[in-house]
Protein backbone atom coordinates (compact mmCIF):
# COMPACT_ATOMS: atom_id res chain seq x y z
CA UNK A 1 0.00 0.00 0.00
CA UNK A 2 1.42 3.37 -1.07
CA UNK A 3 1.72 6.06 1.58
CA UNK A 4 1.50 9.79 0.82
CA UNK A 5 1.94 12.96 2.83
CA UNK A 6 -1.45 14.17 1.59
CA UNK A 7 -4.32 12.55 -0.31
CA UNK A 8 -6.76 14.88 -2.05
CA UNK A 9 -10.19 13.71 -3.20
CA UNK A 10 -11.38 15.73 -6.20
CA UNK A 11 -9.37 17.32 -9.02
CA UNK A 12 -11.39 20.48 -9.64
CA UNK A 13 -9.86 23.92 -9.04
CA UNK A 14 -9.68 23.36 -5.27
CA UNK A 15 -8.18 19.88 -5.41
CA UNK A 16 -5.69 20.43 -8.22
CA UNK A 17 -4.44 23.77 -6.91
CA UNK A 18 -4.06 22.32 -3.40
CA UNK A 19 -2.11 19.43 -4.91
CA UNK A 20 0.08 21.80 -6.91
CA UNK A 21 0.91 23.88 -3.84
CA UNK A 22 1.65 20.76 -1.79
CA UNK A 23 3.91 19.39 -4.52
CA UNK A 24 5.66 22.75 -4.83
CA UNK A 25 6.46 22.44 -1.13
CA UNK A 26 7.99 18.99 -1.67
CA UNK A 27 5.19 16.86 -0.24
CA UNK A 28 4.33 13.45 -1.67
CA UNK A 29 0.87 14.20 -3.02
CA UNK A 30 -1.99 12.05 -4.31
CA UNK A 31 -5.19 13.13 -6.11
CA UNK A 32 -8.16 10.79 -6.57
CA UNK A 33 -10.75 11.92 -9.14
CA UNK A 34 -13.89 9.96 -9.99
CA UNK A 35 -14.26 11.41 -13.51
CA UNK A 36 -12.02 11.55 -16.57
CA UNK A 37 -10.64 14.92 -17.63
CA UNK A 38 -11.31 17.03 -19.57
CA UNK A 39 -14.92 17.29 -18.51
CA UNK A 40 -17.42 20.11 -18.19
CA UNK A 41 -18.81 21.24 -14.85
CA UNK A 42 -21.97 23.16 -14.00
CA UNK A 43 -20.56 26.62 -13.40
CA UNK A 44 -20.86 30.22 -14.55
CA UNK A 45 -17.30 29.88 -15.91
CA UNK A 46 -16.33 33.35 -14.64
CA UNK A 47 -12.85 33.86 -13.23
CA UNK A 48 -12.92 36.63 -10.63
CA UNK A 49 -9.98 39.11 -10.64
CA UNK A 50 -9.09 37.90 -7.14
CA UNK A 51 -8.00 34.62 -8.73
CA UNK A 52 -5.03 36.12 -10.59
CA UNK A 53 -2.65 36.44 -7.60
CA UNK A 54 -3.22 32.77 -6.68
CA UNK A 55 -2.68 31.67 -10.28
CA UNK A 56 0.47 33.78 -10.38
CA UNK A 57 1.85 31.88 -7.39
CA UNK A 58 1.21 28.67 -9.37
CA UNK A 59 2.98 30.23 -12.40
CA UNK A 60 -0.14 29.75 -14.49
CA UNK A 61 -1.25 33.26 -15.42
CA UNK A 62 0.13 33.28 -18.95
CA UNK A 63 -1.01 29.73 -19.62
CA UNK A 64 -4.56 30.61 -18.56
CA UNK A 65 -4.54 33.62 -20.85
CA UNK A 66 -3.46 31.53 -23.83
CA UNK A 67 -6.56 29.31 -23.47
CA UNK A 68 -9.73 30.30 -25.36
CA UNK A 69 -11.64 32.73 -23.15
CA UNK A 70 -13.67 35.93 -23.16
CA UNK A 71 -12.57 39.14 -21.49
CA UNK A 72 -15.56 40.65 -19.71
CA UNK A 73 -16.14 44.39 -19.79
CA UNK A 74 -19.47 44.95 -18.06
CA UNK A 75 -22.33 43.46 -16.06
CA UNK A 76 -25.87 44.10 -17.27
CA UNK A 77 -28.73 43.65 -14.80
CA UNK A 78 -32.15 43.18 -16.41
CA UNK A 79 -35.29 43.48 -14.29
CA UNK A 80 -38.50 41.54 -14.84
CA UNK A 81 -39.92 44.67 -16.47
CA UNK A 82 -37.01 44.79 -18.91
CA UNK A 83 -35.30 47.80 -17.34
CA UNK A 84 -31.54 47.53 -17.59
CA UNK A 85 -28.59 48.78 -15.54
CA UNK A 86 -25.09 48.38 -16.99
CA UNK A 87 -22.01 48.52 -14.76
CA UNK A 88 -18.53 48.60 -16.23
CA UNK A 89 -15.93 46.17 -14.94
CA UNK A 90 -12.28 47.02 -14.44
CA UNK A 91 -10.06 46.57 -17.46
CA UNK A 92 -6.37 45.71 -17.75
CA UNK A 93 -4.35 42.58 -17.11
CA UNK A 94 -6.31 41.53 -14.04
CA UNK A 95 -9.78 41.92 -15.50
CA UNK A 96 -12.55 39.35 -15.16
CA UNK A 97 -12.64 36.62 -17.78
CA UNK A 98 -14.88 33.66 -18.59
CA UNK A 99 -13.32 30.33 -19.49
CA UNK A 100 -14.80 26.86 -19.89
CA UNK A 101 -14.21 24.64 -16.90
CA UNK A 102 -13.11 21.76 -19.13
CA UNK A 103 -10.10 23.86 -20.15
CA UNK A 104 -9.38 25.57 -16.84
CA UNK A 105 -9.64 22.46 -14.68
CA UNK A 106 -7.54 20.42 -17.10
CA UNK A 107 -4.80 23.04 -16.93
CA UNK A 108 -4.76 23.00 -13.14
CA UNK A 109 -4.66 19.22 -12.98
CA UNK A 110 -1.85 19.14 -15.56
CA UNK A 111 0.10 21.65 -13.47
CA UNK A 112 -0.25 19.45 -10.39
CA UNK A 113 1.05 16.48 -12.40
CA UNK A 114 3.99 18.52 -13.72
CA UNK A 115 4.98 19.26 -10.14
CA UNK A 116 4.98 15.58 -9.16
CA UNK A 117 1.45 14.89 -7.96
CA UNK A 118 0.19 11.37 -8.64
CA UNK A 119 -3.30 11.66 -10.15
CA UNK A 120 -5.70 8.75 -10.53
CA UNK A 121 -8.77 9.47 -12.65
CA UNK A 122 -11.91 7.30 -12.79
CA UNK A 123 -11.28 6.48 -9.14
CA UNK A 124 -14.17 6.65 -6.69
CA UNK A 125 -13.49 6.71 -2.96
CA UNK A 126 -15.68 4.20 -1.12
CA UNK A 127 -14.35 4.14 2.46
CA UNK A 128 -12.19 6.23 4.78
CA UNK A 129 -10.53 5.15 8.01
CA UNK A 130 -8.84 7.57 10.39
CA UNK A 131 -6.07 6.22 12.65
CA UNK A 132 -3.30 8.78 13.18
CA UNK A 133 -3.56 9.31 9.44
CA UNK A 134 -5.96 8.05 6.77
CA UNK A 135 -6.60 4.86 4.87
CA UNK A 136 -8.51 5.40 1.63
CA UNK A 137 -10.32 2.59 -0.17
CA UNK A 138 -11.54 2.90 -3.75
CA UNK A 139 -14.10 1.18 -5.96
CA UNK A 140 -11.27 -0.26 -8.06
CA UNK A 141 -9.94 -2.14 -5.07
CA UNK A 142 -6.85 0.03 -4.60
CA UNK A 143 -6.05 1.24 -1.10
CA UNK A 144 -3.89 4.23 -0.20
CA UNK A 145 -2.50 5.60 3.05
CA UNK A 146 -1.96 9.29 3.74
CA UNK A 147 -0.83 11.32 6.70
CA UNK A 148 -3.39 14.05 5.88
CA UNK A 149 -6.61 14.10 3.85
CA UNK A 150 -8.25 16.87 1.81
CA UNK A 151 -11.88 16.86 0.72
CA UNK A 152 -12.05 18.86 -2.51
CA UNK A 153 -15.01 17.05 -3.99
CA UNK A 154 -17.70 19.69 -4.07
CA UNK A 155 -20.99 20.52 -2.42
CA UNK A 156 -22.03 16.85 -2.25
CA UNK A 157 -18.63 15.85 -0.88
CA UNK A 158 -18.02 12.11 -0.60
CA UNK A 159 -15.33 12.81 1.99
CA UNK A 160 -17.78 14.76 4.17
CA UNK A 161 -20.43 12.08 3.71
CA UNK A 162 -18.10 9.19 4.62
CA UNK A 163 -16.99 11.15 7.70
CA UNK A 164 -20.65 11.75 8.69
CA UNK A 165 -20.27 15.50 8.28
CA UNK A 166 -22.46 16.26 5.27
CA UNK A 167 -25.61 18.25 6.13
CA UNK A 168 -28.96 17.10 4.83
CA UNK A 169 -29.54 18.91 1.52
CA UNK A 170 -32.38 21.34 0.96
CA UNK A 171 -33.61 21.18 -2.63
CA UNK A 172 -35.02 24.69 -2.71
CA UNK A 173 -33.36 25.63 -6.01
CA UNK A 174 -31.93 23.89 -9.04
CA UNK A 175 -29.48 25.15 -11.67
CA UNK A 176 -29.32 24.23 -15.34
CA UNK A 177 -26.32 25.12 -17.47
CA UNK A 178 -25.36 24.76 -21.12
CA UNK A 179 -22.93 26.15 -23.66
CA UNK A 180 -24.89 27.45 -26.64
CA UNK A 181 -23.92 29.30 -29.84
CA UNK A 182 -23.00 32.90 -29.04
CA UNK A 183 -25.81 35.20 -30.20
CA UNK A 184 -24.69 37.81 -32.77
CA UNK A 185 -23.70 41.11 -31.18
CA UNK A 186 -23.79 39.80 -27.61
CA UNK A 187 -20.54 41.61 -26.80
CA UNK A 188 -18.24 41.27 -23.80
CA UNK A 189 -20.86 41.53 -21.09
CA UNK A 190 -22.21 39.36 -18.29
CA UNK A 191 -26.00 39.39 -18.22
CA UNK A 192 -27.95 38.72 -15.03
CA UNK A 193 -31.59 38.62 -16.11
CA UNK A 194 -34.42 38.28 -13.62
CA UNK A 195 -37.72 36.68 -14.49
CA UNK A 196 -40.78 35.74 -12.49
CA UNK A 197 -39.59 32.09 -12.53
CA UNK A 198 -36.02 32.78 -11.34
CA UNK A 199 -32.96 34.21 -13.05
CA UNK A 200 -30.60 33.60 -15.95
CA UNK A 201 -26.87 34.22 -16.03
CA UNK A 202 -25.20 34.63 -19.42
CA UNK A 203 -21.53 35.15 -20.31
CA UNK A 204 -19.45 34.48 -23.44
CA UNK A 205 -16.65 31.97 -22.88
CA UNK A 206 -14.92 32.44 -26.25
CA UNK A 207 -15.66 33.88 -29.69
CA UNK A 208 -18.30 31.24 -30.45
CA UNK A 209 -20.02 30.07 -27.26
CA UNK A 210 -22.21 31.51 -24.52
CA UNK A 211 -22.47 30.05 -21.04
CA UNK A 212 -26.19 30.02 -20.22
CA UNK A 213 -27.29 29.30 -16.64
CA UNK A 214 -30.80 29.08 -15.26
CA UNK A 215 -31.63 29.10 -11.55
CA UNK A 216 -35.10 28.46 -10.17
CA UNK A 217 -37.23 26.54 -7.72
CA UNK A 218 -37.90 22.99 -8.99
CA UNK A 219 -41.57 23.73 -9.66
CA UNK A 220 -40.78 26.76 -11.82
CA UNK A 221 -37.78 25.33 -13.66
CA UNK A 222 -39.74 23.94 -16.66
CA UNK A 223 -41.19 27.40 -17.36
CA UNK A 224 -37.77 29.02 -17.06
CA UNK A 225 -36.30 26.45 -19.41
CA UNK A 226 -39.10 27.12 -21.90
CA UNK A 227 -38.23 30.84 -21.73
CA UNK A 228 -34.59 30.06 -22.52
CA UNK A 229 -35.51 27.81 -25.44
CA UNK A 230 -37.63 30.56 -26.96
CA UNK A 231 -35.19 33.36 -26.13
CA UNK A 232 -32.16 31.64 -27.64
CA UNK A 233 -33.77 29.44 -30.29
CA UNK A 234 -32.91 26.13 -28.61
CA UNK A 235 -34.50 22.78 -29.33
CA UNK A 236 -36.55 21.19 -26.55
CA UNK A 237 -34.09 18.28 -26.39
CA UNK A 238 -31.07 20.57 -26.00
CA UNK A 239 -28.47 19.05 -23.68
CA UNK A 240 -28.43 20.73 -20.24
CA UNK A 241 -26.33 19.94 -17.19
CA UNK A 242 -27.93 20.22 -13.78
CA UNK A 243 -26.86 20.59 -10.18
CA UNK A 244 -28.56 20.70 -6.79
CA UNK A 245 -28.43 21.83 -4.03
CA UNK A 246 -27.08 25.23 -4.95
CA UNK A 247 -26.07 25.97 -1.38
CA UNK A 248 -25.97 24.15 1.93
CA UNK A 249 -24.80 24.75 5.47
CA UNK A 250 -21.09 25.48 5.84
CA UNK A 251 -18.86 22.87 7.48
CA UNK A 252 -15.91 23.34 9.80
CA UNK A 253 -13.06 23.44 7.25
CA UNK A 254 -10.55 21.52 9.36
CA UNK A 255 -10.37 18.96 12.12
CA UNK A 256 -7.22 17.17 13.13
CA UNK A 257 -5.71 15.89 9.85
CA UNK A 258 -8.76 16.48 7.64
CA UNK A 259 -9.09 19.64 5.56
CA UNK A 260 -12.06 20.71 3.42
CA UNK A 261 -11.54 23.17 0.57
CA UNK A 262 -13.73 24.88 -2.01
CA UNK A 263 -17.40 23.87 -2.12
CA UNK A 264 -16.75 20.92 0.18
CA UNK A 265 -16.33 23.43 3.02
CA UNK A 266 -18.65 26.29 2.09
CA UNK A 267 -20.88 26.74 -0.94
CA UNK A 268 -21.40 30.33 -2.06
CA UNK A 269 -24.25 31.62 -4.17
CA UNK A 270 -23.39 31.20 -7.88
CA UNK A 271 -24.88 34.65 -8.52
CA UNK A 272 -21.72 36.26 -7.13
CA UNK A 273 -19.31 34.49 -9.49
CA UNK A 274 -16.74 34.02 -6.71
CA UNK A 275 -16.76 30.24 -6.38
CA UNK A 276 -13.56 29.55 -8.31
CA UNK A 277 -11.64 32.17 -6.34
CA UNK A 278 -12.75 30.66 -3.03
CA UNK A 279 -11.69 27.23 -4.32
CA UNK A 280 -8.22 28.44 -5.30
CA UNK A 281 -7.53 30.49 -2.19
CA UNK A 282 -8.86 27.96 0.33
CA UNK A 283 -6.76 25.29 -1.38
CA UNK A 284 -3.64 27.42 -1.06
CA UNK A 285 -4.31 28.06 2.63
CA UNK A 286 -4.96 24.37 3.27
CA UNK A 287 -1.69 23.45 1.55
CA UNK A 288 0.19 25.85 3.81
CA UNK A 289 -1.39 24.21 6.87
CA UNK A 290 -0.66 20.70 5.60
CA UNK A 291 3.01 21.54 5.07
CA UNK A 292 3.19 22.57 8.74
CA UNK A 293 1.48 19.33 9.83
CA UNK A 294 3.89 17.17 7.85
CA UNK A 295 7.04 19.03 8.86
CA UNK A 296 5.96 19.52 12.47
CA UNK A 297 7.45 23.02 12.63
CA UNK A 298 4.57 24.98 14.11
CA UNK A 299 3.67 26.73 17.34
CA UNK A 300 -0.03 27.07 16.51
CA UNK A 301 -2.26 24.14 15.56
CA UNK A 302 -2.29 24.20 11.74
CA UNK A 303 -5.92 23.04 11.55
CA UNK A 304 -7.08 25.90 13.77
CA UNK A 305 -4.90 28.34 11.86
CA UNK A 306 -6.41 27.19 8.57
CA UNK A 307 -9.95 27.48 9.95
CA UNK A 308 -9.29 31.09 10.99
CA UNK A 309 -7.70 31.98 7.66
CA UNK A 310 -10.55 30.27 5.83
CA UNK A 311 -13.12 32.34 7.71
CA UNK A 312 -11.19 35.51 6.88
CA UNK A 313 -11.61 34.88 3.13
CA UNK A 314 -15.36 35.28 3.49
CA UNK A 315 -15.40 37.93 6.20
CA UNK A 316 -17.13 41.06 4.99
CA UNK A 317 -18.41 39.30 1.86
CA UNK A 318 -21.04 36.85 3.08
CA UNK A 319 -23.64 39.63 3.16
CA UNK A 320 -23.32 39.62 -0.64
CA UNK A 321 -24.05 35.92 -0.60
CA UNK A 322 -27.16 36.44 1.53
CA UNK A 323 -28.34 39.30 -0.66
CA UNK A 324 -27.80 37.21 -3.79
CA UNK A 325 -29.73 34.28 -2.30
CA UNK A 326 -32.64 36.59 -1.48
CA UNK A 327 -32.47 37.91 -5.04
CA UNK A 328 -32.80 34.42 -6.47
CA UNK A 329 -35.63 33.43 -4.15
CA UNK A 330 -37.46 36.73 -4.78
CA UNK A 331 -36.63 38.01 -8.30
CA UNK A 332 -39.18 40.80 -7.92
CA UNK A 333 -37.15 42.26 -5.02
CA UNK A 334 -34.05 42.33 -7.19
CA UNK A 335 -36.03 43.86 -10.04
CA UNK A 336 -37.02 46.64 -7.65
CA UNK A 337 -33.34 47.20 -6.82
CA UNK A 338 -32.62 47.50 -10.53
CA UNK A 339 -35.34 50.12 -10.85
CA UNK A 340 -33.89 52.24 -8.03
CA UNK A 341 -30.27 51.66 -9.10
CA UNK A 342 -30.40 54.68 -11.38
CA UNK A 343 -30.42 56.89 -8.29
CA UNK A 344 -28.96 54.60 -5.61
CA UNK A 345 -25.51 52.93 -5.95
CA UNK A 346 -26.67 49.55 -4.61
CA UNK A 347 -25.79 47.40 -7.60
CA UNK A 348 -22.59 49.33 -8.26
CA UNK A 349 -21.41 48.75 -4.70
CA UNK A 350 -22.33 45.07 -4.94
CA UNK A 351 -20.46 44.62 -8.22
CA UNK A 352 -17.40 46.55 -7.01
CA UNK A 353 -17.20 44.44 -3.87
CA UNK A 354 -17.35 41.18 -5.83
CA UNK A 355 -14.71 42.10 -8.41
CA UNK A 356 -12.22 43.87 -6.13
CA UNK A 357 -9.02 41.79 -6.25
CA UNK A 358 -7.76 40.19 -3.04
CA UNK A 359 -4.31 38.88 -2.23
Amino acid sequence: METFDVAIVGAGPAGSSCAAFCSLAGLRTLVLERETFPREKVCGDCLNPSSWPVLDRLHLVQRVRTLPHAKLGSVEFIAISGRRVIIDLSSGEESEIAIKRSLFDMLLMSRARELGTQVYEETTVTALTSNNGWTIETARGATFAARTLVGADGRNSTVARLCNLLPRPARERVALQAHIPLPPGFGDRIVLQFLSEGYSGQAPVNHDELNLCLVSNPSKLPALRHWAEKQFGLQQDYQWHTITPLTRAALAPARDKLFLVGDAARVVEPFTGEGIYYALRSAELAAQAIVKVIRGNHDVDPASEYAEAHAAIYRGRLWINRLARAAVLSPRITSFLIHVARTQPILRSLTAKIVTPQL
